[in-house]
């Protein structure tokens, strides 16, 4: 089992993880730009997507179905953004935004969609202290297939 490269480490890990699988970690990303947005995480060194091992490409569909069951029951969201853009931080992942009209609360965070309903607006996340951090983590890890 590969283990946790610096991408991971970046977005907060261990404080940050949600749930841990044998190819991927999901992490609450640090940054909200709606509630419940998450990182889904290769594990290992892969900076492509074509360079991932053929299990990790199987294992995606337990994940995927895995956060988008537990972000239905959190967030109910209304769609959902899977963005892998891989700028500043070289490893696989993704960033997962969960989509609505409105706003959403959980732990003392409100948190709006000021893109809905077009791209979202990363730019004008909230970002939560580490006490809200730790407790929108333990919120959604509360949501997750046990």
């Amino acid at each position: 089992m590969a283990g946790m490269n610096d991408t991971i480490l970046r977005f907060g890990y261990p404080a940050t993880l949600i749930a841990d699988y044998k190819h991927w970690v999901v992490l609450l990303r640090p940054d909200q730009p709606t509630l419940g947005s998450l990182i889904l995480a290769a594990r290992g060194e892969a900076r492509a997507f074509g360079s991932l091992p053929a299990a990790a490409y199987a294992e995606l569909g337990t994940v995927t179905a895995d956060i988008e069951a537990a972000l239905k029951r959190a967030v109910d969201y209304e769609k959902i953004n899977y963005l892998m853009l891989m700028m500043m931080d070289p490893h696989v992942h993704y960033h997962v935004i969960p989509r609505y009209a409105g706003q959403r609360s959980a732990e003392g965070l409100t948190i709006a969609d000021a893109g809905w309903p077009k791209v979202p607006a990363l730019g004008e996340a909230v970002t939560p202290d580490a006490d809200q951090l730790r407790g929108l983590a333990g919120w959604l890890k509360g949501h997750w297939r046990r």
